[in-house]
């Protein structure tokens, strides 16, 4: 279970980087 916690965490922070990059380059997406 301990598995599944840190990768649930490294998703929760790929997603929180993605929208912090969406936020300041909006011209990419």
């Amino acid at each position: 279970m301990e598995f599944l916690y840190i990768i649930s965490c490294i998703i929760a922070l790929l997603l929180f980087v993605y929208l912090f990059v969406a936020l300041f380059n909006p011209e990419k997406f």
